[in-house]
């Protein structure tokens, strides 16, 4: 997932958070696990904690992760994703 394409989803929460909160908190929570996944790491590489390198790893690719879940259960009809239109 690009950063442009978060944004644009980060937009429509925005725009339609009144309708759907709890998929507009579930966004920023996503969010917020991706900056930590990228804020981490210079953290972890000088206190030599190498240990959690990969939940920064799971953290930087939470986003794309998060995406690709919902359309597949949007495909199946197991959960309708009005957001994906964003994308």
């Amino acid at each position: 997932m690009t950063l442009k394409q978060a944004c644009q989803v980060r937009r429509w929460m925005q725009l339609h958070g009144g309708r759907h909160p709890v998929e507009l908190q579930v966004w920023d929570l996503v969010l917020i696990l991706w900056v930590l996944g990228w804020a981490g790491v210079p953290g972890l590489l000088l206190s030599d904690l190498w240990v959690a390198l990969p939940l920064c790893l799971l953290g930087y690719m939470l986003p794309t992760a998060y995406t690709q879940m919902r359309l597949h259960l949007h495909r199946c009809g197991k959960l309708r994703c009005d957001w994906l239109t964003a994308l």
